[in-house]
């Protein structure tokens, strides 16, 4: 009912999503700094007579469109921020703002959502209920989802399902990635110290040396993921930063171990950070040091809803084909903090699949190389839209 129309706006507008995206590729900026990046997207909004609402959570923007008939509402998400990266790519186009780069798609995503917008707009009188544009600041850094929670973007009107996408290098270009169930882990936070007596190297009797009580720990905690976890579950321990003393024949005082834990149970999460202090506990006791572990709980895992898969791959057969709908066979171990909008809504996050061998997109997310194909703005653009209108207009 919708396809020829949708397919017809983007058409008309992909020379302008390439031109926006460019502009924002070239002027990347970091979580809750995106002042340029919030200014355009507020700009082209208010151009749609949208209600647009600005500083949300610092920096996020938010675009009401409501419809002609009374309904539900449905939240589409993107995220602004860039990664503080040196970008090696050599583009017209290429980051302004050295050390900084949009190497996660944030440009990507900001600009298919201001695509949907665009050609919603044109819906308005046919919508029952209204669609919530949300760009949000920060998810890189500090969260900005919650901040935009807290901010009240899920109210006024309240939002009753939310769907968000990503660019996914591993996925063909011009394809959607879809994931039943956890998609995405949630990526929690460590450090530990350990604090033992400091002494000459020629003497370590004397002391409590902990670097070689760092080393216990270190294995302990993997054994916490071989021997106290099912096996059938997935969970990651990645200890990856180790320091300790200041020369080499002197035994320090502390040794500091900081790394992540990946996990997609709730459970298994909270269950976590006490194994292992129970583990750093028992090593340090039976050694004569102590010890603080600090643990940092991040975003929840990203898991989707059936019922709201079910729609988004209706949607990507409709416009794509079912060839260019692709189920993804398990999760990742990276995380995104689309989760927080998650919970306690019907939600679904999905792939944008960008690889594109012979134009060179080839790079992994957070590459210094990464880069987008294109040709995938215009059909992010439409996937949204379809989306929105087949939800709020009866189709779930």
């Amino acid at each position: 009912m919708y396809k020829f129309k949708i397919n017809q706006l983007a058409n008309s507008i992909n020379n302008e999503l390439i031109n926006i995206r460019r502009d924002i590729h070239a002027h990347p900026e970091s979580g809750l700094e995106e002042f340029r990046t919030s200014a355009l997207v507020a700009s082209i909004l208010s151009k749609l007579n949208l209600e647009v609402k600005t500083n949300i959570g610092e920096t996020g923007v938010v675009g009401l469109l409501k419809g002609k008939f009374p309904g539900k509402t449905i939240m589409l998400r993107a995220d602004m921020d860039c990664l503080k990266i040196n970008e090696l790519n050599e583009l017209s186009y290429k980051s302004l703002t050295p050390g900084y780069m949009h190497a996660c798609g944030h440009d990507a995503h900001t600009t298919w959502l201001l695509g949907a917008a665009m050609i919603l707009s044109k819906f308005k009188d046919e919508l029952h209920g209204n669609v919530k544009f949300v760009f949000q600041p920060a998810e890189e850094t500090v969260g900005g989802a919650e901040r935009m929670i807290k901010a009240g973007v899920l109210d006024n009107p309240k939002v009753d399902a939310v769907i968000g996408a990503h660019a996914w290098p591993d996925a063909p270009s011009g394809c959607i990635a879809v994931r039943y169930g956890a998609m995405m882990a949630a990526p929690d936070r460590f450090k530990i110290t350990i604090i033992g007596k400091g002494g000459h190297g020629a003497a370590p009797h004397l002391s409590v040396d902990p670097i070689a009580i760092a080393c216990e720990v270190y294995s302990g905690i993997q054994n916490i993921i071989s021997r106290q976890i099912d096996q059938l579950e997935p969970v990651l321990i990645s200890i990856c930063r180790f320091n300790s003393g200041s020369s080499y024949n002197i035994v320090p005082d502390t040794a500091e171990l900081e790394g992540t834990v990946r996990t997609f149970s709730n459970d298994i999460r909270d269950s976590i950070p006490k194994l292992m202090e129970r583990k750093i506990k028992g090593i340090c006791d039976s050694s004569g040091a102590t010890y603080k572990l600090d643990y940092t709980p991040y975003y929840p895992p990203v898991i989707n809803n059936d019922d709201m898969n079910a729609l988004l791959e209706e949607v990507g057969h409709e416009m794509f084909g079912e060839g260019n709908v692709i189920k993804l066979s398990k999760p990742v171990m990276i995380g995104e903090d689309f989760s927080n909008f998650q919970q306690n809504l019907p939600s679904t996050f999905f792939g944008v699949g960008t690889y594109n061998e012979e134009k060179g997109i080839v790079h992994s997310l957070h590459s210094p190389n990464f880069n987008i194909d294109e040709d995938i703005l215009p059909k992010a653009s439409s996937v949204f839209a379809l989306y929105a209108l087949r939800y709020l207009n009866g189709h779930l």
